[in-house]
């Protein structure tokens, strides 16, 4: 976020504003796109789409993708629990449980990041403080979502499938955080490389549950348009700008 002496400027909450929106928004993207994909689709559509974003800014800034075997070995695990699964996960959860649910279940990633990092010893110091911030940013979220209107959905197979993608983000952060944050790889290479090779891990799943002929509405065609190059694209150009 931008800065100024006196704090947060109002081009930074603009930024934050932006971010929020477009990462918000994804789950009624991804409902809307139902009318037309299936999951898999979507998810591969999703993925090369931000790939075509990042990949010229990248090479845009002179910035370098990993050359290493090693590297990509772990690029490709993040990519596997950080944007395969979990984009999968909740694109099949959305078949039967509302957006609102989806963004409900999503708001539970902080607190499995929380637990898993504790349990594989990434950061042991859990303390109260931090505790109770997660717990009350999430309340915040289920108040504004209100999940008692569907209860129902959130104990259904949708539901769980929304559970389990929250919970492979809180371990790819888990695991990014072990493996790939501060080597020195530019945060905005690291997402791309990330993208990418999700794109590669759904292209080898296309052949066996994506090629069902799409419904090529205008409405689920402009929400993957808006999931893949903004959602998923320019979010993280935001995020990491």
């Amino acid at each position: 976020m931008k800065t100024d002496r006196q704090g947060v400027t109002g081009a930074g909450v603009a930024w934050m504003a932006a971010l929020a929106l477009l990462w918000g928004s994804s789950f009624l993207w991804i409902k809307l796109a139902l009318r037309g994909f299936n999951p898999v689709q979507i998810t591969f559509g999703r993925l090369l789409l931000g790939f075509l974003v990042l990949a010229p800014i990248v090479m845009f800034r002179g910035l370098r993708f990993p050359r290493d075997g090693r590297t990509w070995g772990h690029l490709f695990m993040a990519a596997l629990v950080a944007n395969a699964i979990p984009y999968f996960l909740f694109g099949l959860g959305e078949q039967t449980v509302g957006s609102n649910v989806a963004g409900v279940l999503n708001a539970t990633t902080p607190l499995w990041t929380l637990l898993l990092a504790f349990l594989v010893g990434v950061d042991p110091n859990v303390t109260a403080t931090k505790a109770v911030g997660f717990a009350v940013g999430f309340l915040g979220v289920v108040v504004i979502f209100s999940p008692w209107e569907s209860a129902a959905e959130i104990a259904s197979w949708g539901g769980l499938a929304c559970l389990a993608a929250s919970a492979s983000y809180g371990l790819s952060y888990v695991y990014m955080g072990r493996y790939l944050t501060g080597r020195g790889i530019s945060p905005l290479v690291l997402s791309a490389s990330q993208l990418g090779a999700a794109t590669v891990l759904l292209a080898l799943a296309m052949p066996f549950a994506g090629l069902d002929a799409p419904e090529w509405r205008w409405d689920a065609v402009g929400s993957l348009l808006v999931l893949g190059a903004l959602g998923t694209g320019i979010a993280y150009v935001l995020n990491w700008a």
